[in-house]
């Protein structure tokens, strides 16, 4: 039998509302599956709820709820731990920012924006105008932290590792002026040379393949399911179904097969970097 191991309600509010969950279950003398018995959720997924890995999905706080007899004090709970974990961060998307932290491996696809894990300060602002642009500039600013405060698992040398396919398109329709462009591409290609990154180039004239026309996002852990992210304008949504996960992956497969190899993908770059430093159109 695994040794039992302690959860520290200081460490996070995730972790707190999770200790009192395990405090609960025990107290009505359920085990995790007895507790998951009658939802959509299996004792795993329950496991790391109560150890602050996961955040509960509200149907499964009612579900806890009326069988512990707490009178809706899980799915009140579910409110703090979103605004916990939220931090700049869109709702939606806060508990992806905090998986990454956690991630032994992230693989990603981009087809519209260069993916935030590897913006720039400069591009990152300049999605937060177009898409917020009533917003105050402390307000900006913090969203702009946040977003390069994620980056910072680059300066882990062990994990993740992280493979992004990004469209050609993005090399070629600057979303900055053409000085902030090449930085920006400068700064991808710099995490590629330091193999912090790999990166492969989708031509713009490749085959068409299922999926290409949404971003996917997934990432690995060492003790949890994977998840998958996709996102649309002011919304995603997480996967987190390991048969639907891997169903994704196979698009994703293909669409690394169909992209440039990562040195023929680092030259594109270089190049494209190199012709906006000298004001040159694309084409």
């Amino acid at each position: 039998m695994a040794a039992r191991k302690e959860i520290d309600g200081s460490a996070s509010v995730p972790q707190f509302y999770g200790k009192e969950l395990r405090f609960k279950r025990e107290a009505a003398g359920l085990t995790l599956e007895g507790l998951v018995e009658g939802s959509f959720y299996g004792a795993t997924y329950l496991s790391e709820i109560e150890h602050g890995k996961r955040t509960m999905p509200l149907d499964l706080a009612r579900h806890a709820d009326c069988v512990l007899k707490t009178d809706g004090y899980f799915e009140r709970c579910c409110e703090d731990v979103r605004k916990a974990k939220q931090g700049a961060h869109a709702a939606y998307f806060a508990p992806i920012a905090e998986a990454e932290q956690r991630a032994l491996s992230i693989d990603e696809w981009s087809n519209v924006l260069i993916p935030g894990l590897l913006q720039t300060a400069a591009y990152a602002r300049a999605l937060i105008h177009s898409t917020h642009p009533l917003e105050a500039p402390e307000e900006v600013q913090t969203k702009i932290d946040a977003r390069l405060k994620r980056a910072k698992l680059f300066e882990n040398r062990n994990r993740p590792e992280y493979w992004v396919i990004l469209h050609e398109s993005l090399l070629t329709n600057p979303t900055v002026p053409p000085v902030e462009m090449a930085e920006q591409l400068d700064h991808i290609a710099q995490l590629v040379r330091r193999r912090r990154i790999f990166l492969q180039i989708l031509q713009w004239n490749a085959e068409s393949i299922p999926l290409m026309a949404m971003p996917l996002l997934f990432i690995d852990f060492d003790d949890a399911p994977p998840l998958l992210y996709t996102e649309g304008a002011y919304h995603g949504q997480t996967i987190d179904d390991p048969s639907i996960v891997k169903q994704y992956r196979k698009a994703y497969d293909r669409l690394r097969a169909a992209a440039l190899p990562p040195e023929a993908s680092l030259a594109l770059i270089e190049q494209a970097a190199e012709d906006y430093r000298h004001g040159q159109q694309r084409p």
